[in-house]
């Protein structure tokens, strides 16, 4: 017999404050696998499960920092959500703060000149 469990729903998040390249006077730019490790070693996502890899983008061009997307499961009430949203977590000496987003927020790639993080409409290519 199956054990009775809460239906899952999922919740979406946004991090900010996550450096492009995160050692100081190093051009090492931060990987996917880097950000997952940050999660991974941090106790605020100790009982959280992402529904996806997270999505990462940077702020700007001209920025040294990143947005990073997660999709989380979660019940119902959005509680995981809820205990996440306004927390702050160090990614080596910087500070990332989570954010609550959007459904399907996404990553928007430009279909004039291919690059992520622009839609077509704003291309100045």
């Amino acid at each position: 017999m199956e054990e009775p469990h809460l239906p899952k729903s999922k919740s979406y998040l946004k991090i900010i404050g996550i450096p492009f390249f995160p050692h100081t006077n190093s051009q090492e730019k931060l990987l996917l696998n880097d950000i997952e490790m940050f999660l991974k070693q941090n106790h605020i996502f100790d009982n959280i499960s992402l529904t996806s890899k997270p999505r990462v983008i940077k702020v700007s061009l001209k920025s040294d920092m990143l947005i990073v997307w997660i999709d989380i499961w979660d019940v119902q009430s959005g509680s995981n959500a809820k205990m996440l949203i306004n927390r702050y977590f160090n990614v080596g000496s910087y500070i990332a703060t989570i954010w609550g987003a959007n459904m399907n927020s996404g990553i928007l790639q430009c279909k004039n000149c291919w690059k992520w993080g622009h839609a077509t409409f704003s291309c100045r290519v």
